[in-house]
């Protein structure tokens, strides 16, 4: 006799299992503590099975009817439903474990025994977390060209370019890791090449007049802020660094009685080789007087909050502000730029030795190769005429032409 909704509610637990049938093998079980099953009954290849369909009343009688009857044809078909449906399971169990989300974990993971910097692991994942509502779930081996450029789309469309950029960058690098380790047979993000908007290009504010510049320093001078963050100020035009490799500078990277700093590769931009800072006299001088308040600390130029980190990236800029310098006018970053263009237009220094400097990559791969001479000689005059160039300027003395160095070229 087929079964009702009112029996069904009717039923209650007793104190072993106990089932309710219904036709064409379709039972309802109901267990001591209460819980009603839906299952099917059926015989494959001589013998019988069970197939577990749902709970009620999440399934109602209705749908636990409609999927006994698919069943039923599949059994027509000679395809075991039971059989089927662990496949489908260990398939899904399959692709959560391969989803693209599982293997970023992974790949990041790999990268971070590797030596990968925390600042880089950070913004990994980062673009991670952005791309896990569209893509993460997905098996990645399943996922297209279209989906990928979707989700980037809505990180293009919020305005985000050079984001969306460096998202499909990741997600490259992700299917790349998949291929190479079986999971992926190609890499959908590389497709995508080109058909992103190219990012809208940034140029730091820097003063590149040499009068200006001069005002600059000589307001520098009398900074009277947190002493640190003075120090840091007075120190950054004379090192051509970026103002992250300057804050996160550490005491260990430091020989102060040959002047040289040694950035580790880990902390640098492109991350491929130490650099090697010649330090002049003054920079020299800079940094001893930190050592009175910073040699307990790993940073030269620690947090005024906590000795355990270095100060704020935007405590430069700040200062900047402070001393009347907008950030259309000057950034901490833009003394890099002051740099280059006085050095290079001086006319005494080698642009190659200019741009080693910088730590800039050469963007010929060819030249690259076989020009790795570091201009160590020139580079440690060079940094010495900057500071005696920048004392010049501070103290106000008129620059009608740049001075010659103390050796011939």
């Amino acid at each position: 006799m087929p079964l009702t909704d009112n029996a069904i509610r009717a039923a209650k637990p007793r104190e072993k299992n106990w089932k309710l049938s219904d036709e064409k093998g379709l039972y309802l079980l109901i267990t001591p503590k209460g819980s009603k099953r839906w299952n099917m009954k059926f015989r494959f290849a001589g013998k019988e099975k069970k197939l577990s369909l749902g709970l009620y009343p999440d399934l109602s009688l209705k749908e636990a009817r409609r999927l006994r009857d698919e069943a039923r044809s599949e059994l027509a078909l000679g395809i075991d439903p039971a059989r089927r449906k662990q496949e489908e399971k260990a398939a899904a169990k399959l692709g959560a474990e391969n989803s693209f989300e599982a293997v970023a974990e992974e790949y990041l993971e790999k990268r971070e025994k590797e030596g990968l910097a925390a600042t880089t692991l950070s913004k990994n994942r980062w673009f991670l977390d952005q791309l896990r509502p569209s893509i993460g779930k997905i098996p990645i081996a399943d996922i297209t060209p279209r989906e990928v450029l979707q989700a980037l789309k809505k990180v293009e469309n919020a305005g985000k370019r050079e984001t969306a950029n460096r998202m499909r960058s990741f997600a490259s690098r992700v299917f790349r890791y998949a291929v190479a380790t079986a999971r992926a047979e190609a890499d959908p993000a590389h497709a995508l090449r080109g058909a992103l908007a190219a990012p809208v290009v940034k140029h730091f504010a820097a003063i590149t007049d040499a009068t200006r510049l001069g005002e600059l320093l000589r307001a520098i001078g009398g900074y009277s802020g947190e002493p640190a963050t003075m120090i840091a100020l007075k120190l950054t035009p004379h090192l051509f660094q970026r103002p992250s490799e300057v804050r996160k500078m550490r005491w260990a990277e430091l020989d102060l009685d040959n002047a040289i700093w040694i950035i580790p590769a880990s902390r640098m931009k492109q991350r491929q080789d130490d650099h090697a800072v010649p330090l002049s006299r003054q920079s020299v001088e800079l940094l001893r007087s930190m050592q009175s308040i910073s040699s307990h600390s790993e940073y030269v130029f620690p947090s005024a909050r906590t000795k355990l980190r270095p100060m704020s990236e935007n405590a430069i800029n700040g200062a900047l502000r402070r001393l009347g310098f907008a950030g259309s006018e000057m950034t901490a970053h833009g003394f890099r730029t002051t740099a280059s263009s006085l050095l290079n237009e001086s006319g005494w220094w080698n642009p190659d030795a200019i741009e080693r400097a910088l730590s800039h990559k050469d963007k010929n791969a060819v030249r690259a190769t076989y020009n790795r001479s570091p201009y160590w000689k020139e580079r440690v005059e060079m940094a010495q005429w900057w500071s005696d160039f920048l004392d010049t300027l501070r103290d106000g003395g008129e620059v009608l032409e740049f001075p010659t160095r103390s050796t011939s070229r």
